[in-house]
């Protein structure tokens, strides 16, 4: 199975991936050339390479109207207020104390120990565009790109707005994007979401997140990293601090690996076939990049012991309760059929799977809770889907869905709980809820 992993010890923003996807391409230069033909208004890419703590990567500038998104621009002076609470960067620009008026920042990985002024008054053509979700979609409908393209642009965007909206209190129809909504943001999520169709995974599997540590200075004060659009993003994800201070991962590398990673864990086993570096403009101690590796995993196979036993003197809520409590005692899988015993006796045949490590305590929960005298052990091998489960926002409110690849196939299915409360609650059947979940997810 094709599979991509995705390291984020260092945190992610949007150019620190577009840089460590490129590097996984085998004609990098010409895609670049393909990202400058889209015409992005006011854009240009450029692709340099990076070294950092003896290693050699990639970084990706993005300029709009020639200049770059950069510590330099700090040092303007621009006549508006925003109200930042969030701080889009590529990890760099640490040292700089400034006063954010602003909802999203887009900088460098770092601006950690921000308390400068920052008054913006327009001196160059490019900056802070305050744009909605209506104009992120007009935009996005006049770049020469396919509709999985397009979709997968917008989706990464509804997110950042969704989670503007947790923030702010507010509608997702009065969110304005400021940082996260200039052009070179923009060019960050379509890079991304375009080397994604390019490499065309099977499976996305992501590190947990490193969102740095301390506090951020706003215009409403000072928050705490991860800030609050991040923090909603990374939920269900797993996340973590450590020693460097300041904010690792941004609103957009968020919202670009929730909505692509299929798992979030350690490196699975693979053969490597390709590995890039992203690198970040600030030096830390470690290497300031995102790493990604390409390639084949061995299709999921584990061995489980399978327990049986036959009872016929077992009433039908006896049995369900048994089977209730070895569920709760470890088992994987429980599961009852009907069987002829002997003299003609109906009875039924109870199948137990667990791991080995749980062999003795679930005997001895079939032994308390059955009334059968003797156990069959088996040892089976299973070749299981890879799995992992994500929420949803619906208009009924969040949903669980588990998603399971592997073997050439992908399945999702939505959560019975979830579904049924949300039956209950509106007085609809599952059916209906289930294909209304589906129109918009």
């Amino acid at each position: 199975m094709k599979t991509l992993y995705i390291d984020c010890s260092m945190g992610a923003a949007g150019d620190m991936l577009t840089a460590a996807l490129t590097e996984l391409l085998p004609d990098a230069d010409g895609f670049i050339e393909r990202l400058n033909a889209l015409s992005i208004p006011d854009v240009t890419f450029e692709k340099n390479a990076s070294v950092k703590c003896g290693i050699t990567g990639t970084h990706i500038s993005v300029k709009v109207h020639g200049v770059e998104e950069s510590e330099d621009m700090h040092e303007h002076h621009h006549e508006h207020h925003h109200g930042h609470d969030e701080h889009e960067h590529s990890h760099g620009d640490e040292e700089h104390s400034h006063e954010h008026h602003h909802d999203e920042h887009e900088h460098s990985h770092g601006d950690e120990e921000y308390s400068h002024e920052h008054h913006h008054d327009h001196e160059h053509n490019h900056a802070h565009h305050h744009s909605s979700m209506h104009d992120i979609e007009h935009i996005v409908s006049d770049l020469k790109l396919s509709q999985k393209i397009k979709d997968d642009i917008i989706a990464v965007y509804n997110l950042i707005a969704e989670a503007e909206s947790h923030a702010h209190n507010k509608p997702v129809t009065e969110i304005h994007f400021h940082e996260v909504g200039t052009m070179d943001a923009v060019a960050d999520v379509t890079a991304v979401c375009m080397l994604m169709d390019e490499l065309s995974p099977d499976a996305v599997v992501v590190s947990p997140v490193h969102v740095g540590s301390g506090q951020v200075r706003c215009a409403h004060g000072i928050l705490p990293v991860p800030a609050p659009a991040t923090a909603y993003i990374l939920k269900d994800v797993p996340i973590y601090g450590g020693k460097i201070n300041g904010e690792l991962c941004t609103p957009t590398g968020a919202a670009l690996l929730k909505h692509f990673a299929t798992s979030f864990g350690d490196m699975p086993v693979m053969k490597t076939q390709a590995i890039g570096y992203g690198m970040g403009k600030k030096d830390f101690e470690a290497a300031n990049c995102v790493r990604v590796l390409l390639g084949e995993t061995v299709d999921k196979t584990d061995d489980v012991l399978e327990l049986s036993c036959n009872v016929d003197d077992m009433t039908a809520e006896e049995i369900g309760f048994a089977t209730e409590r070895l569920f709760d005692g470890g088992a994987l899988e429980v599961y009852t059929v009907p069987i002829g015993m002997k003299k003609s006796r109906p009875g039924t045949l109870i199948r137990v799977m667990c791991r080995e490590a749980d062999r003795e305590n679930i005997i001895k929960l079939i032994y308390k809770y059955t009334t059968t005298i003797g156990i069959r052990e088996t040892l089976s091998r299973r070749y299981i889907l890879e799995r992992s489960i994500e929420t949803i926002e619906t208009p009924y409110g969040e949903v669980r869905r588990k998603i399971s690849s592997g073997y050439g196939v992908k399945r999702v299915k939505y959560e019975y709980d979830d579904l049924a409360r949300i039956a209950r609650e509106r007085n609809l059947s599952i059916d209906e809820v289930r294909k209304s979940v589906e129109e918009t997810d």
